[in-house]
């Protein structure tokens, strides 16, 4: 059993407080370090700020006793088909008062691919909801889905897991656009980071599995960072399913890094494509040797 032989940290900030008033006692030096904001903000603190942001997550997940999780990284502009139909529908509109205009033109265009991406919205979910329904089914499998907590994929998979009653974990960091965490993540699991680098750390401390989903450039950066570590033998090697072959053969050629020497040919081996979360559910059992 522990003793505690000093005050504790939060007893001697509320001590603090109870000081009398003074010019010294005002005086911004004579805060507690660990209370002064402006100090905790300065550059020089940087290394501190990064040990935190680590450290947080780190002991709310260990409390939470989350032993593992299956990553989903996806396009936070893909939304659920209907919303997606009701944006097309808009841009149809505004391009017919003015079919002058290329720029109305070139955002229709748009709107139907992300009609016709919208699908992958309803297969998020529906996968969340299998990976959180596998977890709560097996003792051996016991990982919860994590996400970057936005919006688009990331609440499909985390409104997967919670049609299943499972909580779910969301990643979320601090950008001018698209950072609102989803209305799906679990509140009590719901982190918020400054740094991209710690941030993607948490994203694979814990992974047993990645599912990528078409995206921008976030995902393909966490992307091709996780293929990058399994290659480098970073990190032990996990299932890495990537859903819309169709897609990616569009957006990247990786046949062509073979051919050209840069990656080698079994490289291709490190990720399989998939087209439905039965399948992509499937891969991830029989890696866990699920029935």
């Amino acid at each position: 059993m522990k003793t505690a032989f000093f005050p504790s940290a939060e007893e001697d900030a509320r001590a603090a407080e109870l000081c009398p008033r003074s010019q010294q006692t005002l005086s911004s030096a004579y805060r507690l370090a660990y209370t002064d904001h402006d100090f905790l903000l300065r550059d020089e603190l940087r290394p501190v700020r990064l040990q935190l942001e680590l450290l947080k997550p780190e002991l709310i997940l260990t409390e939470h006793r989350i032993a593992g999780t299956v990553v989903i990284f996806g396009g936070a502009r893909i939304t659920e088909p209907a919303i997606a139909r009701e944006r097309l529908n808009a841009a149809e509109d505004a391009y017919r008062e003015n079919p002058v205009d290329s720029r109305l033109e070139a955002e229709v265009k748009r709107a139907r691919r992300l009609v016709e991406r919208s699908r992958y919205y309803d297969e998020a979910r529906k996968l969340g909801f299998l990976i959180s329904r596998g977890n709560s089914g097996s003792s051996d499998f016991n990982c919860v889905v994590a996400t970057g907590g936005g919006p688009g994929i990331m609440e499909a998979a985390n409104r997967g897991a919670c049609d299943a009653g499972v909580e779910s974990i969301g990643l979320n960091i601090v950008l001018p656009f698209e950072q609102k965490p989803n209305a799906y993540v679990t509140p009590e699991l719901c982190f918020q980071f400054h740094y991209f680098a710690i941030r993607k750390m948490h994203f694979l401390m814990r992974a047993r599995a990645l599912v990528v989903f078409p995206g921008g450039y976030g995902t393909l950066d966490e992307l091709f960072e996780t293929l990058t570590l399994i290659q480098t033998k970073k990190i032990k090697p996990f299932p890495v399913l990537i859903f819309g072959k169709a897609f990616w053969d569009r957006i990247v050629n990786f046949e062509a890094l073979a051919e050209e020497g840069t990656i080698a040919p079994e490289d291709l081996d490190l990720f399989t494509y998939v087209e439905t979360a039965d399948a992509a559910w499937e891969i991830i059992a029989r890696s866990f040797r699920l029935p």
